[in-house]
């Protein structure tokens, strides 16, 4: 029950990786071969259309229609490419281009494992894939001029969206922005940013001598800003106005949500900000940093345990303290020259295989943001809202799923089994329902409630929150997908994007059957979303129909949920989640088969939330109870 996303322990699972749901739900059941094969999604169109030149201060281009209706604009660079000595580095702004630049295809996702969970799969899942010159963004647009689109250009909200991943895979081509921008008059954004080690690394040598944003180490956090920059530059010649920018991503799309909130260089770029299933983790800059070994201990993914590997793996170094020495005897320019000389392949190299799974195909070790002062506040990222703290304050939005953790111990072997070899079969029932609710609870309490409390007290009447409840899957070969599944994480994406043709075997979750259904809550869904992009607040959505969706106050907990009319339809509740509610509910339950199961239950809300149960409060609850199941040991054993 541990956490099951990439985390200070350097232990990543399937959880974060981007979100081709359908693509794990393939791998856990592989039904394509027994069912026969849907029809693959449309082939994206690129015959340059006219009426989509534009001449943006990047320079002028030309784009094509939208799958989806509207115009869209795909592989536009928005800053100068981070290779050679740019890596590392600060993104730099782009000198305009000169002609027309034709922007019909999507551009490169940033390096990554080749995966089928919505990463890059121009090579075979669990190659190296990518490529460093990456920092594009995608725009989709309505058709000017329409009867849906009475605004002039330059006056539609803009919605910026983050794609998710873990931070270490995951492209903006995955997210199709058509459908969204046509239907509510709005201009989607989409875009890349470096992942992993290329995008958030951290040493003393890269340091010497830069800048603070170049020293700061959260790189991909800094080309996420940039991006927002270009928007301000560049998006009112596309109808969107650079006032009124909406930040918007889920997972760790929604944890980078998270971050610019609490960014002081990303003041005055957004207006509002969604968070869907966010993260609030970050690292100190002595975990980014040292050793393991040392009285500060730094991760396994740290850079100086990085520059250990690749020193040992070049033979310049036959153990861990040969290497050690050797590193002593090099200068920061050395250092520096020789991190940016290596090629990504030997870069990703040092980066241990955790799981070479099917499922699994693109785990390594990643680093987390870093408490660096400048990009982001010098203390915990869950500590950013707190009062007397300094963050931008804009409408936020933060939510989870009903059922997030389903989609994860579905591929864990002690709660699932295989009939045949790939049909899953649930080994304990009660456990799995129990285990996913808990740990599912402990993320809502991590990502939604604790910041919550900060949040709508800072801002009175701008902060909403919702849980998404769909779970209307069928049942194929007796499997209950709804069941099974239910509303995982990630499976609120596609009613936000309204299409559901996310690959050719879509068709295991939605059928024709719940198609009504499905339309109506995404168009709700959507409404609100854009409501909330165009006037900070979801209301009653952008037709002023919809349920009313009440601000979170003080004093009471509100969060709309979304379903359809089968589920209960959408509908405000009450209530908040936390560390000690969740703990006093593992010692009441009585289904626990033994003790280690307890206290490996309490060790998880450590593992997700350590800001809000701490070792010690591991260590005293119950009285002691799990003082045989010291926490540390049970987090690596599991």
């Amino acid at each position: 029950m541990m956490r099951a996303v990439p985390n200070t322990i350097e232990r990543p699972t399937p959880t974060l990786k981007p979100h081709h749901w359908v693509g794990a739900l393939i791998a856990a059941l592989s039904l394509g071969a027994l069912l026969g094969c849907a029809t693959a999604p449309s082939k994206l169109p690129e015959m340059a259309v006219t009426e989509t030149y534009r001449h943006p201060a990047a320079g002028s281009l030309i784009g094509t229609r939208g799958l989806y209706g509207g115009f869209a604009w795909r592989g536009i660079p928005y800053a100068t490419p981070p290779i050679g000595d740019n890596r590392f580095r600060a993104p730099r702004p782009l000198q305009a281009w000169q002609g027309t630049r034709e922007t019909l295809r999507f551009g490169a996702a940033c390096p990554q494992y080749a995966n089928t969970w919505g990463g890059d799969t121009s090579v075979p899942a669990g190659q190296l894939a990518g490529s460093e010159d990456c920092l594009f963004l995608n725009v989709y647009a309505p058709e000017h001029g329409s009867s849906s689109s009475p605004q002039k250009p330059g006056e539609l909200p803009v919605m910026f969206w983050i794609h998710g991943g873990g931070n270490v895979s995951g492209t903006s081509n995955f997210y199709n922005g058509s459908r969204l921008a046509s239907e509510q008059n709005v201009v989607v954004v989409t875009l890349n940013y470096r992942l992993g080690f290329l995008g958030w690394f951290r040493h003393a040598a890269l340091r010497n001598g830069a800048s603070p944003t170049d020293g700061s180490g959260n790189f991909g956090t800094l080309d996420i800003i940039r991006a927002l920059a270009w928007v301000q530059e560049n998006i009112a010649a596309f109808g969107g106005d650079p006032g009124n920018v909406t930040i918007f991503g889920e997972s760790a799309g929604g944890w980078n949500v998270v971050s610019l909130l609490a960014s002081p260089l990303a003041e005055g770029l957004f207006h509002r900000a969604i968070g869907q299933s966010s993260l609030s983790w970050s690292a100190t800059p002595a975990e980014a940093e040292n050793y393991v070994d040392d009285a500060e201990p730094g991760k396994e993914s740290s850079s100086g345990e990085v520059l250990i590997r690749l020193l040992r793996a070049d033979g310049r170094a036959n153990s861990r303290e040969a290497a050690k020495q050797a590193i002593e005897l090099m200068d920061d320019h050395t250092i520096s020259q020789y991190l940016r000389s290596k090629t990504v392949a030997e870069l990703f190299a040092v980066y241990d295989v955790l799981d070479d799974s099917p499922e699994a195909d693109s785990e390594y070790s990643c680093p987390l943001m870093f408490e660096d002062g400048v990009v982001l506040p010098g203390s915990p990222l869950g500590h950013a809202f707190k009062p007397g703290a300094n963050f931008n304050r804009v409408p936020t939005i933060l939510g989870t799923n009903k059922d997030e953790e389903k989609l994860f111990l579905l591929f864990h072997p002690e709660y699932v089994s295989r009939l045949f070899g790939f049909i899953p079969r649930l080994r304990d029932r009660a456990r799995y329902l129990r285990d996913t609710e808990t740990i599912t609870r402990i993320w809502r309490m991590m990502a939604v409630d604790e910041l919550a409390k900060d949040l709508a007290r800072a801002m009175p009447g701008e902060f909403f929150s919702y849980r998404f409840d769909w779970d209307e899957e069928p049942t194929i070969l007796g499997v209950d997908l709804g069941e099974l599944l239910g509303a995982a994480h990630g499976f609120e994406i596609p009613f936000v994007f309204g299409h559901w043709n996310l690959g050719p075997d879509t068709y295991l979750l939605f059928g024709k059957k719940d198609l009504p259904g499905r339309e109506a809550l995404g168009s709700a869904m959507r409404s609100y979303w854009s409501e909330f992009a165009a006037r900070g607040h979801p209301g009653k959505g952008r037709s002023a129909e919809l349920p009313a969706w009440s601000a979170w106050t003080d004093g009471a907990a509100r969060f709309a949920v979304l379903d359809t009319e089968s589920g209960g339809g959408i509908r405000m509740s009450e209530g908040s989640e936390t560390a000690s509610d969740i703990a006093r509910s593992i010692l009441a339950d009585s289904s626990y088969l033994n003790l280690r199961r307890r206290c490996l239950a309490l060790a998880a809300i450590y593992d997700w939330a350590p800001l809000s149960f701490s070792t010690d409060d591991y260590a005293q609850i119950g009285r002691g109870l799990c003082h045989a199941h010291p926490i540390q040991e049970l987090l690596d054993s599991w």
